[in-house]
């Protein structure tokens, strides 16, 4: 590879590690191709970028951005599950294709300046999808001010329902 496809490679890693949101480093060793695709294509689908890179080339690209803190993992055959939106969508799709495929090994990860393992990751991937949860807060906070209207509209009713009985009372003493 020419020195000037190196540089392109790096300048675009950096860009890429800098943009990320989290970066999953994995031993794909021993996969054949037709399984290397089947990931591929499950990342794409999840918005991954999933690239096999030289080792040098990566510890150069990660120089001044978060990817740096898992630098020493950069170790054997290495691939990079890069995600800019939602970071437990790879950690997902990679759990479970490492279950089935047992030859992939989930190497380690960052995400917002810290480290995880492999155990981190899989908490990570048993985590609702980031709709998900923007649905229950969304749900959570409709309920509350729901709640707040029925107790203040229960307030009045209550005080009607108290004077319709002095009412009720003050005619039968009446009568």
């Amino acid at each position: 590879m020419k020195l000037d496809k190196k540089k392109e490679i790096v300048e675009e890693l950096h860009d890429k590690f800098s943009r990320s949101r989290i970066v999953i480093l994995t031993d794909y060793k021993g996969l054949d191709v037709i399984s290397i695709n089947s990931l591929r294509r499950q990342l794409r689908e999840a918005d991954v970028e999933f690239k096999v890179v030289k080792n040098t080339l990566l510890t150069r690209a990660c120089e001044g951005t978060e990817a740096e803190l898992i630098k020493d993992s950069f170790v054997g055959p290495t691939a990079v599950a890069i995600s800019y939106e939602d970071p437990v969508a790879p950690a997902k799709v990679l759990t479970e294709f490492a279950k089935d495929n047992q030859k992939l090994e989930i190497k380690s990860a960052v995400l917002r300046g810290k480290v995880l393992g492999f155990d981190s990751v899989k908490a990570l991937a048993s985590l609702p999808s980031r709709d998900v949860l923007l649905g229950q807060v969304l749900s959570a906070m409709n309920g509350v001010p729901t709640s707040f209207v029925r107790v203040l509209s229960a307030v009045p009713q209550q005080f009607l329902n108290v004077l319709t009985a002095i009412k009720d009372q003050k005619e039968q003493e009446a009568a």
